[in-house]
């Protein structure tokens, strides 16, 4: 599996992304925002967290319409896979590539901590590892995470079995207690917690590892 980490200037979880997927047994290629095309043969494209030029006028808009998205945009519509956290997430809504908005905290402050989620949905490359209903514990750190959509949005999501993790408690407003979603086809993973960073007791958990080991295995040849 060969998967592209996406750099904007102001990211700062993409060497995070990188370990994450060589610990997978990953090929893994570096992609500069102001790249045009992606990497030849690229199974995956990461967009990592951090703040993307800045979080200037909302949180990946301009992100969203740098040199790279095109190519990630055509990419995602031939069905390639595509994996966004944190900032990666505000991103790929920014692409309407995935629907609803991220907006500021409920809280109105920067939350840094560890989470526990549910897993809802287990039909996609990205949950295959995870088991349905099961708990897991990975990090958040933002600002802008309260999602939110619109009832039929929300609807479609819910009915179409879209919402990919849950907070048990959700520290950021988010509505439905939604901390990640799916695309139509199971295919585009947006989520704000950070699997990256859970890949080791010593981090506090290794939770994470499972989304980026599942990934692969559903890469590796028969």
């Amino acid at each position: 599996m060969k998967a592209a980490v996406i750099t904007f200037p102001g990211s700062n979880c993409d060497r995070d992304l990188a370990v994450a997927f060589a610990a997978a047994g990953a090929e893994v290629c570096h992609v500069w925002h102001k790249d045009t095309d992606l990497p030849a043969h690229t199974d995956v494209v990461a967009i990592p967290g951090g703040f993307s030029f800045g979080d200037y006028l909302r949180c990946g808009a301009i992100a969203a319409r740098a040199p790279i998205a095109r190519a990630v945009t055509e990419f995602a519509g031939k069905g390639g896979h595509v994996l966004g956290i944190c900032n990666g997430f505000q991103v790929l809504v920014e692409m309407g590539l995935l629907p609803g908005a991220l907006l500021r905290n409920a809280s109105l402050k920067y939350i840094c901590r560890t989470v526990t989620l549910r897993v809802e949905a287990t039909d996609s490359a990205f949950m295959r590892a995870y088991a349905q209903g099961s708990g897991i514990r990975v990090p958040i750190a933002h600002h802008d995470g309260n999602y939110v959509a619109d009832p039929e949005t929300l609807a479609r999501l819910r009915g179409e079995g879209r919402v990919a993790f849950r907070y048990l408690d959700n520290p950021n407003g988010s509505v439905d207690d939604i901390a990640g979603i799916l695309s139509a086809n199971r295919r585009v993973l947006g989520m704000m917690p950070h699997p990256e960073r859970a890949l080791s007791a010593l981090q506090g958990s290794a939770d994470g590892k499972l989304l980026f080991g599942g990934l692969m295995g559903a890469f590796a040849p028969a």
